[in-house]
């Protein structure tokens, strides 16, 4: 697809369609490196409600999400009881999906146990890519695989930490949204901007 930006004509990855955020999405975070706790942590509990579902939906749902789990703060998600699981059944702005809901709560102190035992999810997750962004290359959207090797070790490791529905096609997806891997196709406006942003 093709984007106007100021003056100049750029290529934007395809997926995004004409959705205005779902655009602004992939223009402004989809790819950019993230090493903030409580973002790691929204998209954790956005991608695994996302599982059957789109990505669009997802995002139509977040301010929703982001009010029912408390600004995205772990702490306060995991003491979440079987009050708040019954307020979040009945909340129509999210998917009401009780073993979802379970499992978001559930890794809400998995979360805090990670944290404590590597002083952030953040250092964590990046010590699996050496702390640095994995640099695609991809020409065109449909090499774009679905999960790696990478994502495959990340998902195990947290499932024997007892994360649950964090499978590893959906930390594939968590990976490429934070920016531990830029899958940007080559010729999108984002995906040297990005590479900019890692070598800051």
């Amino acid at each position: 697809m093709v984007v106007a930006r100021g003056e100049r004509t750029m290529k934007r990855c395809s997926w995004c369609g004409q959705d205005e955020l779902y655009c602004r999405y992939h223009d402004e975070e989809w790819g950019v490196p993230v090493y903030d706790d409580r973002k790691h942590f929204e998209f954790m509990v956005l991608e695994s409600a996302q599982a059957g579902l789109s990505w669009l939906t997802i995002l139509r749902k977040r301010e929703a999400y982001r009010t029912a789990y408390a600004g995205f703060d772990p702490q306060v998600v995991a003491d979440y009881g079987e009050a708040q699981i019954k307020e979040l059944l009945e909340n129509p702005g999210i998917v009401r999906n009780e073993r979802k809901i379970r499992a978001s709560l559930n890794n809400a102190r998995r979360f805090l146990e990670v944290q404590e035992a590597f002083g952030s999810f953040s250092d964590y997750l990046w010590a699996f890519v050496g702390h640095r962004p994995v640099v695609n290359a991809w020409q065109q959207e449909r090499e774009i695989p679905a999960q790696t090797a990478l994502s495959v070790a990340i998902s195990k490791d947290l499932k024997q930490r007892g994360f649950q529905f964090l499978g590893p096609i959906i930390i594939y997806s968590h990976l490429q949204a934070t920016g531990l891997v830029n899958d940007h196709v080559v010729d999108c406006f984002r995906y040297q901007e990005i590479i900019a942003q890692g070598e800051k």
